[in-house]
């Protein structure tokens, strides 16, 4: 199966990981035609050839109809004739946030408008529910910060056309390049603050660290004074990276560059996308996915049943991929329990020490584990409780499991005043009804 690997030495946006795709052979016209299946207007869509740093690669931008400063010089550019230039601020020029006219909030949109306007289009069906996704990562993000529901949230930035042409732009060009596997390096941010509708904020954008936070991504500051990693990128991380970490056994047939629009200080403002074939000593023709985890174990005989429940509570919290202990039988005939604790490879350290701390533990067990996992994805089914997230999962191009989204069943639970349980099977029902699979 096809790997794209992206480099984000110098972080990510949506137009850089678009540019990216591009530069690596996605068509533009076929981007477009694509687009155009969105009850969307107002926009074009410019395509040049550039460098950075003396790196070249292809810049990519959407410039909105509402402008009227000329764009010039742009000597291989392939959008539209007469094409006005918009200066929207996820090419990295002042931080995601900042745009510089008074069109933003005209342009706004809440989650639900953009996720209509996804749903009711003529795209794939994939195009549509990994875009959603994406938006859905945003919404949750931004209400955490802010205090509001993600269906309640109204989206400054990334409610405008632009950004909305960037997110479902970015599930375009993934789709027309095959739908590989996605890979990326340690996720690298810079220092300082951005200007957004909301004034000030510190770098990480509170937004960004929400998104990589919910799905347990690793941050590292550097010294680049500026914001590296927008919203909209943490997103597309966030929903398509399986894994995070060096180059290994990947032989790169095209690497391409997306480019960004500031000149950063201690890096070139790029993204470099390596797409090639993961070699191994074994290949599968399984589809499934892959990943390597870290097992932590440790034997304990003398701890309090009331901690062991609370470090459990405190592993999970903080992004243990699975806690459970197991009765054993240790040296001189004591009781005992085997702790166990299934985290990423990244994160091993930082559980170990939390076992160390946390526990009656004077050592600790280490080992890594390769998975087969199932590809997910998520779908919505509509039921007397309101709308249900549905996980599925997908082996070989056919779904073998079905299951409704524990938290979304509790809160329509909740909001109804009925059993989970309740929610839980209606869900199911409706999802099989959808799919034509009910006995």
């Amino acid at each position: 199966m096809k790997t794209l690997y992206l480099d984000i030495f110098s972080g990510i946006s949506g137009d850089m990981f678009v540019g990216a795709l591009i530069d690596l052979g996605v068509r533009l016209g076929d981007v477009e035609v694509e687009l155009a299946k969105l009850d969307l207007d107002g926009y074009h869509l410019h395509v040049r050839r550039a460098s950075k740093s003396q790196i070249e690669g292809t810049k990519f931008d959407v410039h909105l109809a509402h402008d009227h400063d000329h764009e010039h010089g742009h000597e291989h550019s392939y959008d539209h004739p007469h094409t006005h230039s918009h200066s929207h601020s996820h090419s990295q020029e002042e931080g995601h946030h900042h745009h510089d006219n008074d069109h933003d909030h005209e342009h706004g949109r809440d989650y639900a408008t953009i996720k209509k306007l996804i749903l009711a289009s003529g795209l794939s069906e994939w195009v549509k529910q990994k875009s959603v996704a994406v938006f859905h990562r945003i919404a949750v993000a931004e209400g955490a910060v802010h205090g509001q529901k993600p269906e309640d949230v109204h989206f400054h930035e990334v409610g405008a056309v632009d950004s909305i042409v960037d997110i479902v732009g970015a599930c375009v060009a993934l789709e027309l390049l095959g739908k590989p596997r996605l890979l990326a390096s340690p996720v690298v941010e810079g220092t300082g603050f951005i200007r957004c509708a909301h004034g000030h904020m510190p770098i990480p954008a509170p937004a960004t660290l929400q998104i990589l936070g919910a799905r347990g991504i690793a941050l590292t500051q550097c010294a680049e004074p500026n914001e590296l990693i927008t919203p909209t990128g943490a997103a597309i991380l966030a929903e398509f990276v399986e894994t995070f970490g060096p180059m290994q056994n990947l032989v790169a047939e095209k690497v391409g560059f997306g480019l960004g629009t500031r000149d950063n200080k201690t890096r070139p403002n790029v993204l470099r996308a390596v797409l090639g074939k993961s070699q191994t000593s074994a290949p599968s023709a399984t589809d499934w996915e892959t990943d390597t985890i870290a097992v932590l174990e440790t034997n304990l005989d003398d701890i309090n049943s009331e901690i062991l429940g609370n470090f459990v509570e405190i592993a999970l919290t903080a992004g243990a991929l699975d806690v459970f202990n197991t009765p054993i039988q240790m040296k001189k005939n004591r009781p005992g329990v085997l702790l166990t604790v299934i985290c990423t490879e990244e994160k091993a350290d930082a559980f170990s020490r939390l076992i160390l701390t946390e526990t009656s533990a004077y050592g600790v067990r280490r080992t890594l584990a390769q998975r087969r996992k199932l590809r997910r994805e998520q779908v919505e089914v509509t039921t007397d409780f309101g709308p249900i997230l549905v996980k599925l999962g997908r082996l070989d191009g056919k779904i073998i499991q079905a299951t409704p989204e524990y938290e979304s069943c509790k809160a329509a639970a909740a909001k109804a005043n009925v059993p989970v349980k309740a929610v839980y099977e209606k869900a199911l029902l409706a999802y099989l009804t959808k799919t034509g699979t009910t006995s």
